[in-house]
């Protein structure tokens, strides 16, 4: 008999992870599966129940969040003293779902549908390290414009997805470039930057089709970088255009896939690890190939 532990964000997007939680509970027990639900009540609580919760009985985990959730869950279960691992079912939500898209997965009872056919998968995750502290990452880790914008937004959440693109139009505006080096395996790039963003999904933020050529096994990071040199209303041209990921055509844009991604600023700038304000810069993030199962 299948049994699962289920871990569920309430607050995460329209929080409506407790009605989700209601209808898949539901469903688990008219097919007389177990499980054992946990209901996160503060940040960090995912992390701490993948980390210490007895899982080796389990058939897996499910969990009904975004992708700040599964973030939380992936580093509590690289983080295990037992080094135990289950295979991860994610169930969207979330405000962006973004990883979801990836896997063509945006219903809830769709993703749970999936988990049932007990097809898993391994994904590939990046472990990014800055100053002695060591995350991994799922989805993105993202430096300048792309941090700034995730900063903005929180000022405009009363106007959901779209805060996003206003946060971003507020940044265009004020344009702010910061100097860096990037060591892209062995090559080195220097100069004034827009952004740079590595990631391991090809979706990013709410539908931005950031890294188009990405594959979540292929053991590769995509490396976005918008030189500095750009002006505000080639900005404004561009920005749609990560919606359908043609950015990657413009000159002012470089897209580089590689093992190693490494980027030494000259100040110490808050990162973006997949949605959340992580970390700050210098930090050295470095492909694991196929290091977790999930469900798909």
């Amino acid at each position: 008999m299948k049994s699962y532990i289920i871990i569920v964000n309430p607050f995460s997007g329209k929080k409506k992870g407790l009605n989700i939680l209601n209808n898949i509970e539901s469903i688990l027990d008219d097919k007389g599966y177990l499980f054992d639900t946990h209901i996160t009540e503060d940040s960090g609580d995912a992390f701490a129940l993948a980390q210490t919760l007895s899982i080796s009985d389990y058939d897996g985990i499910i969990m009904i969040g975004g992708d700040g959730t599964f973030h939380e869950i992936v580093n509590g279960m690289m983080n295990r003293k037992d080094n135990t691992r289950i295979p991860i079912g994610i169930i969207p939500g979330g405000t962006g779902n973004s990883f979801l898209l990836d896997l063509n997965i945006t219903d809830p009872i769709q993703a749970l549908d999936r988990i049932f056919l007990n097809k898993t998968k391994k994904i590939d995750i990046l472990r990014t390290k800055y100053k002695q502290n060591i995350k991994y990452s799922i989805n993105l880790v993202g430096w300048g414009m792309i941090t700034d914008v995730g900063l903005t937004s929180e000022k405009f959440r009363l106007f959901g997805y779209s805060r996003y693109t206003i946060a971003a139009v507020i940044e265009i505006f004020f344009k702010k470039t910061r100097y860096a080096k990037l060591k892209i395996d062995n090559n080195i790039i220097e100069g004034e930057f827009m952004f740079a963003i590595a990631c391991n999904s090809k979706n990013v933020g709410k539908g931005m089709l950031m890294a188009p050529n990405a594959k979540l096994d292929d053991g590769l990071i995509d490396v976005i970088i918008a030189e500095g040199n750009i002006s505000r209303l080639r900005l404004l041209n561009v920005l749609p255009k990560l919606f359908n990921g043609t950015h990657i055509n413009e000159p002012e844009v470089k897209y580089i896939q590689c093992k190693e991604f490494n980027l030494i600023s000259e100040d110490s700038d808050q990162l973006n690890i997949d949605g959340e304000m992580i970390g700050e810069s210098p930090f050295e993030s470095k492909v694991m190939e196929k290091a977790i199962d999930i469900f798909y």
